[in-house]
């Protein structure tokens, strides 16, 4: 059977999910596809209870209240989710629409496809130190989901950049932290070094430089990592250990879809944001242009922008009046729905 509607999402990262609301706007009706099991992407994955400080109007707000938040925002437009799969084929059909298949035998056809897969795929860099598996998820950790199994254990950060160095200032407030990184030179953000070598001036945190050399697995519930800094070894006895070594990006089939890719990045009309192919679009990480800037904010603005020219594929006799959430009495109506 294929499923019908106006707008394939394939993401649903807070920017495909900001999406949602755009299109919504404009009474254009959205099936969203994600490889995960559930809403969030990058935020809800990798960093649910990381801080997050540049979404505009909140001083701070964690990657799963701000998925919790969009996906609250919505729901008066009643999205069709399909997860746990990927898109594994898309076609065009005589009618000019899209036929899309996922992994999971899912027929769905659409007029538009936007794509705010993030950067593809994102899987974390691991350790490269063989017969570890039966460590990870165990006493070796590469993306935190519940912070509180973390609350006054010993833990070492293996890492020199935003993920890495944000965990170690935010778990100096619950656990005995130790970071290691192979230098003294950081990727993170000025704001947040500085604050992690205030904290190892207060003594609130140690701070090493080395790399890892091995894991030995102690048998009682800690691990003994072994480091190296030129040639003195050190061994740190800890209840887990965190590497924050950065993520791989996979592609997938995104990269056979005929696009016209940068360095497996889509290039895109930054008027609409629309990409090589008519009627496909791409915003967030996995879109590239002049002075792109990777941050959730900018792909808020290229969802307003990506809706207005759906609206055009999606309803080509219509026009589209711009109306305003704020003195719009339909809009008003169709947000306070629930």
């Amino acid at each position: 059977m294929i499923e019908k509607t106006d707008v394939i999402i394939i993401g649903a990262g807070p920017v495909g999910l900001f999406s949602i609301f755009e299109l919504g706007l404009l009474n254009i009706s959205c099936h969203v596809i994600d490889n995960l099991d559930k809403p969030g992407g990058q935020c809800a994955e990798l960093y649910p209870e990381k801080p997050i400080y540049d979404i505009p109007s909140r001083i701070s707000i964690t990657g799963q209240e701000l998925t919790d938040d969009l996906l609250s925002q919505v729901k008066p437009f009643k999205p069709v989710y399909h997860l746990s799969q990927q898109v594994e084929k898309i076609a065009k059909l005589d009618s000019n629409d899209w036929l899309v298949e996922t992994s999971m035998n899912k027929s769905i056809q659409a007029k538009c496809i936007v794509i705010a897969a993030g950067a593809g795929s994102f899987v974390p860099r691991k350790i490269p130190l063989k017969n570890i598996n039966h460590l990870e998820e165990k006493n070796i950790i590469y993306a935190v989901r519940d912070k509180s199994i973390l609350e006054d254990k010993e833990i070492l950060i293996l890492g020199g950049g935003d993920s890495a160095l944000d965990w170690t200032n935010e778990l100096s407030k619950v656990a005995n932290v130790t970071l290691m990184h192979r230098r003294k030179e950081f990727k993170a953000s000025p704001d947040t070094v500085s604050k992690m070598f205030q904290l190892q001036t207060d003594k609130k945190i140690n701070f090493f430089l080395g790399q890892i050399e091995n894991i030995e697995d102690l048998n009682n519930g800690k691990i003994n990592v072994i480091t190296k800094n030129n040639n003195e070894t050190k061994s740190f006895e800890v209840d887990f250990l965190l590497p924050f070594f950065g993520l791989k990006m996979e592609l997938g089939p995104i990269a056979n879809w005929g696009l016209n890719l940068e360095e497996n990045l889509i290039k895109v009309d930054t008027e609409k944001f629309e990409t090589s192919v008519p009627s496909i679009f791409a915003i967030g990480d996995i879109n590239t242009y002049p002075g792109k800037l990777k941050l959730i904010l900018s792909g808020f603005h290229e969802s307003a922008l990506m809706a207005q020219q759906c609206f055009k594929y999606c309803f080509p006799d219509k026009k589209n009046i711009f109306r305003y959430t704020t003195s719009s009495k339909d809009l008003h109506k169709k947000l306070t729905s629930l």
